[in-house]
């Protein structure tokens, strides 16, 4: 079964999990996390993040990322901050950037124009739901031991540039690969996303609708890689799919470097290192200060039903 929405506007690609089981999981209880203190670049005095008239701005953080989140609960939840966001523009109101940070239920994700070719299997026999998204690209999937951004912001308040936006997702993850594992990521050309050796470790895919972002990027963490054998992820045929828990049991950080314990540390903490540093690096690279916010209950009861597909 393909699960659909309705259509939306500017898009461009994702792709990137602990084992999933083909059952469903549990959605664990919310916690409101205290707000965070200001970040600095650690390797730098001087800041290379954007400033906007001088002054950085707030940006409301939705911080569920130790919970497992269907993911049609927090696409719903995404369309509708991107609405309300619109609805102020339209009054010439101001409104705060937001990011949600989560985990998500097993679940494999196409994008408007991906095509069922890159599937491994039946899709009316799929071993977890199918999703196709208004986001740009091919299939991927989302899992346990996988963390997951969505930035819903307005561009206009940064800068009304898409490769930009997709260059400053990825300079989020190299930060964190550098500065908190030592691993030495990059960028490679013509592909979105980011890389080590020839591993995708995190897909970007988003979409921008009247210069409001949301979808976002998927960093592969402790994630069980095994579902992606299910699909050709990103519609890419020679490329693998990595992750950090993999790549700190290939390489040893650099001499020094003061992280000597992060390979020993278990899934959980692997998780926690990873969730701190990712905030802080996605704060200093959009020069935003993060405002952690309770989580709306009201988000996960049950809402109108996404229109299905069936082949």
């Amino acid at each position: 079964m393909i699960l659909a929405s309705p259509n939306f506007v500017i898009s461009v690609p994702t792709c990137p999990a602990h084992k999933p089981t083909k059952k469903p999981y549990r959605l664990h209880s919310h916690t409101t996390l205290s707000k965070s203190n200001q970040l600095s670049d650690p390797k730098s005095s001087e800041s290379t993040s954007i400033i906007i008239n001088g002054q950085s701005r707030t940006c409301e953080c939705f911080d569920l990322y130790k919970d497992l989140v269907p993911y049609g609960k927090a696409w719903d939840w995404q369309k509708k901050i991107v609405r309300e966001k619109k609805a102020l523009i339209e009054k010439n109101e101001d409104c705060l950037d937001t990011l949600i940070i989560l985990q998500h239920l097993p679940v494999y994700t196409l994008g408007t124009g991906s095509s069922e070719e890159y599937l491994n299997f039946d899709i009316k026999d799929a071993p977890y739901d199918v999703y196709r998204t208004e986001r740009g690209g091919e299939v991927t999937y989302h899992g346990p031991g996988q963390l997951v951004m969505y930035p819903i912001i307005n561009l206009r308040n940064h800068k009304m540039d898409l490769h930009w936006y997709l260059r400053a997702l990825e300079e989020v993850v190299i930060r964190v690969l550098s500065s908190t594992f030592s691993i030495k990521a990059s960028r490679l050309e013509g592909l979105t996303g980011v890389w080590v050796g020839d591993k995708k470790v995190a897909a970007i895919g988003i979409r921008v609708s009247q210069w409001i972002t949301y979808h976002g990027l998927a960093l592969n963490v402790n994630t069980d890689l095994t579902p992606f054998h299910s699909i050709v992820p990103c519609g890419i045929r020679n490329r693998q799919v990595g992750s950090i828990k993999g790549l700190l049991g290939e390489f040893q950080p650099s001499t020094g470097s003061g992280k000597a314990d992060v390979p020993h540390s278990n899934d959980c903490q692997l998780i926690d290192i990873t969730h701190s540093s990712l905030i802080k690096e996605f704060s200093e690279v959009f020069q935003v200060e993060i405002l952690h916010k309770t989580i709306p209950m009201t988000e996960f009861v049950e809402t109108t039903p996404i229109s299905s597909l069936t082949k």
